[in-house]
């Protein structure tokens, strides 16, 4: 009986995974096209199906920037947020821009320009406030001052209980001088 239940849940959660594939390949970022049209390219060439990676980004963080359509490579641009990067040749290309300290935060929009066409792509993102996580870096950030300083104090402390601990345990001997 057990094994009959174990397998009518086990095929249930197939069928739920099987149907829900498709909604998870859906994505709610905005689409991109040439002037920030919707769908993007077209026969007459130039950038389309623009991405960014992450949508939301931090302050200070770095963002890769994809489109199609650039072979030869391209620009990317977003005035007061990065500076202006160069697209990678390929398909897609890339480039990976690093978003300024001080840049707006909300939705913002970059443009894309392939240098063999005079088209230009836009799309959007979202800056955060705030800084991100330094996440990846593993131990490769030490501590700082002050937390050398509280974690000396610490030790010193425990070591000077540890010794009036051991002071006040020690009991002499009866009997022995």
């Amino acid at each position: 009986m057990r094994a009959s239940r174990a397998l009518t849940v086990t095929a249930a959660a197939f069928v739920a995974l099987g149907l829900a594939a498709p909604f998870a390949s859906a994505s709610n970022e905005p689409a991109a096209g040439p002037a920030g049209g919707p769908g993007g390219g077209g026969p007459g060439g130039g950038p389309r199906n623009v991405a960014v990676s992450p949508y939301s980004v931090h302050r200070g963080a770095s963002m890769e920037v994809k489109a199609e359509g650039c072979r030869n490579g391209g620009t990317v641009w977003s005035p007061g947020n990065f500076d202006q990067a160069n697209l990678s040749g390929g398909s897609p290309a890339f480039a990976n821009v690093h978003i300024r300290h001080d840049a707006r935060t909300g939705d913002q929009t970059l443009s894309v320009k392939c240098h063999d066409n005079s088209l230009v792509a836009t799309h959007r993102f979202r800056i955060l406030e705030g800084r991100g996580a330094q996440g990846g870096l593993g131990g490769s950030i030490g501590p700082s001052a002050t937390e050398t300083a509280i974690g000396a104090g610490l030790v010193g402390t425990a070591a000077l209980g540890a010794g009036i601990h051991v002071m006040r345990r020690r009991r002499p001997v009866h009997g022995r001088v």
